[in-house]
């Protein structure tokens, strides 16, 4: 019997919709429902999907990796970057909020919002698997992939994860992420773990 590998090559423009669901699906459905306010999560999908779609953003297709699941299926998406371009990065995701969504914020507020990571790290902004491929390895291919990527940069991988997904953090840590410090994410604070 032949065993096949999972995959992982880059994200294109036309990626744009599952890169946008896997944001969605990361940072879940109450940060979701805060962006979207009095607007639908569908608008907020159309949000994410336009930033994916650039590339000049930090969830652009330019900053994604897909992994293609052993039956050639694109099976998960994970998005990284360097730590010290998130604030020219994000610009474009507030300017979109504020044009779709109704976000009152400002550059200045933007430029100065607490970062969820730092010019010392290579971010693992975004990791998803689809359902149907969970417990398959996806994920962990994902977290080698952006992890060689780091080292590519002369960095260390670090990630956000929330206090009360254990099973996420479980995961990181088994792959060698410690704890390292904490750092603010849609206002609550969530655990930066680093390599």
């Amino acid at each position: 019997m032949k065993t096949h590998r999972i995959e992982i090559i880059d994200a294109t423009a036309e990626d744009a919709v599952m890169i946008a669901e896997a944001i969605m699906d990361a940072v879940g459905p109450e940060i979701v429902a805060g962006m979207a306010g009095d607007h639908s999560r569908e608008e907020v999908r159309e949000v994410f999907a336009r930033l994916a779609a650039r590339d000049d953003t930090q969830y652009s297709y330019r900053n994604t990796r897909i992994a293609l699941a052993p039956d050639g299926c694109k099976a998960g998406v994970c998005v990284s970057y360097d730590g010290g371009r998130l604030i020219e990065l994000r610009r474009p995701f507030f300017a979109e909020a504020r044009r779709s969504l109704g976000w009152s914020i400002t550059d200045d507020e933007v430029d100065a919002l607490p970062g969820e990571t730092c010019a010392e790290e290579f971010y693992l902004d975004t990791l998803a698997t689809l359902p149907q491929y969970r417990g398959m390895g996806i994920a962990t291919a994902l977290i080698d992939d952006a992890r060689k990527k780091a080292h590519r940069a002369g960095l260390p991988l670090g990630l956000l994860v929330a206090d009360d997904n254990s099973s996420a953090r479980r995961l990181y840590e088994s792959l060698g992420l410690r704890p390292f410090a904490r750092r603010p994410f849609a206002g609550e604070m969530m655990t930066n773990l680093r390599e």
